[in-house]
């Protein structure tokens, strides 16, 4: 499995200040991946004109880097539990900055996908990994479960900071600097690990699952770039049919090679719990409309609205501040109520969200923007956690990091599937027809948090109180 929870001595015995360190060492790692999921969002105008690239090209900036984390999450994990966590973490930290700096360097849109794809790699290695450091760092099971509360509270904030960190800095240093800033953190991650992390590994390293990896990835691949590619190609062309195609094979053959083997790299046997199946369903209609939500909102603000970066960004800021005061908000409801009742406010805030810019114009009022841009904010504020604790909630630990690491997956799917629908909707449209061409993706944002609201039937009504 990707993150098992079991570990070698290494970790036991900590004093609760070392344990708590090792939490904000691994944290500061996962907002830095959060934060490059959605940060180059607000600069692609800014990237488009430096490079002279349309829409297309760069929705390829951001789902290269998601389709390839979203593909190499699991098997990172196995390779930590084989081969050491603190081990493959300090690798994956080295190839997230080195493939930063490439990116600031990129003369041209392919070398600038082709780093981005690097630092999939990179990321792929941090996020899963930093959560088993902690998980075997907290062998109390309160502690934990307020160490993943914090945890979840990062990467919400993470996530919805990028946009305001991203038009900051291209307002003062161009869009380069949303890479450069990179640099110092993962210095700075690295002397942390150095002095704090301890080395730990799975109690029993899994084989790797290579057939089952090549065709995820393929099938991630093909997927996405259909969906980006086929406003150009034509949705009925022969390549497009031909990508259709390849994707269900791989797909197909995927589900055939994991039901075969002993140690699949998913376990597909968790997928007939109702529960699980309708979390990881919820993660990925999260972000597919959060992403959503970023990329028209930066395009609208910026191509028709004529906003700045920097004004673009700020626009977004109700956006992380609900995000931000919510997501801890919902981990302490899911430990007192359970699951359901913040899946349920998810799901109406991020309804209410897309409903509210679905008359979306070239003049509407900037209250209602913000309004709209809070909403969803508090939505997927209030998702993550129950989402992780209806996906993982009643399973023995074995399966339990097998359920995460599918869940980790799914939120990544659904950045890059949000990302590409949301291109092809405004792929080629003029500046002044945007908003009407962006009223189906808000639509789409209000689907997703009513499938919020079906996930929230199907999740634990309660937990039992401390």
């Amino acid at each position: 499995m990707a993150t098992n929870v079991m570990t070698t001595p290494t970790t036991v015995g900590l004093s609760p200040r070392r344990r708590w360190t090792v939490l904000a060492v691994c944290a500061l790692s996962m907002f830095l991946v959060g934060v490059d999921t959605t940060i180059v969002n607000v600069g692609l105008p800014e990237i488009g004109r430096g490079l002279g690239v349309g829409t297309r090209g760069l929705e390829w900036v951001v789902d290269a880097y998601t389709v390839v984390l979203a593909a190499l999450l699991v098997v990172s994990g196995a390779l930590a539990d084989r081969f050491g966590r603190r081990r493959v973490f300090r690798t994956g930290l080295v190839v997230f900055g080195l493939s930063s700096l490439a990116c600031a360097l990129a003369p041209s849109l392919g070398a600038l996908v082709a780093a981005r794809a690097v630092q999939g790699i990179g990321a792929s290695m941090l996020s899963p990994v930093a959560l088993a450091i902690v998980v075997g760092a907290m062998p109390d099971p309160r502690e934990r479960a307020r160490a993943i509360g914090v945890w979840a509270a990062v990467f919400g904030l993470s996530m919805a900071a990028g946009p305001v960190t991203g038009g900051a800095l291209i307002a003062a240093f161009g869009w380069r600097s949303v890479f450069w800033i990179n640099a110092p953190v993962v210095v700075l991650a690295l002397v942390l690990v150095a002095l704090f992390v301890p080395e730990s590994r799975g109690q029993r390293a899994r084989r790797l699952d290579l057939p089952g990896q090549a065709l995820l990835t393929v099938t991630l691949g093909l997927t996405v770039g259909v969906l980006i590619e086929g406003p150009r190609l034509g949705w009925g062309s022969p390549a497009a049919l031909a990508g259709y195609a390849l994707a269900g094979l791989a797909a197909g053959g995927f589900v055939l090679v994991e039901r075969r083997r002993p140690e699949p790299l998913m376990d597909l046997g968790l997928f007939r719990r109702p529960a699980f199946a309708t979390a990881v369903l919820g993660a990925t209609a999260v972000f597919v409309a959060l992403n959503v939500s970023l990329l028209l909102t930066t395009l609208y603000l910026q191509h028709t609205r004529g906003l700045t970066p920097l004004a673009s960004g700020l626009a977004t800021l109700p956006m992380a501040l609900g995000a931000t005061v919510c997501a801890p908000w919902s981990g302490h409801l899911v430990g007192r109520y359970g699951a359901r009742r913040p899946l349920l406010l998810a799901g109406a805030f991020t309804t209410a969200g897309g409903l509210c810019l679905v008359g979306l114009g070239r003049d509407t009022g900037l209250p209602l923007l913000l309004t709209a841009y809070l909403l969803i904010g508090i939505g997927f504020g209030f998702a993550n956690a129950p989402l992780t604790n209806t996906a993982v909630g009643g399973l023995p630990p074995s399966r339990a990091g097998v359920a995460g690491a599918i869940t980790s997956t799914a939120r990544q799917v659904g950045s890059a599937v949000g990302i590409a629908v949301a291109g092809a909707l405004v792929t080629g449209v003029a500046p002044v027809e945007l908003p009407g061409a962006s009223r189906a993706g808000w639509w789409l944002v209000a689907a997703c948090g009513l499938f919020l609201l079906v996930a929230a039937r199907v999740a634990r009504p309660a937990a039992p109180k401390a």
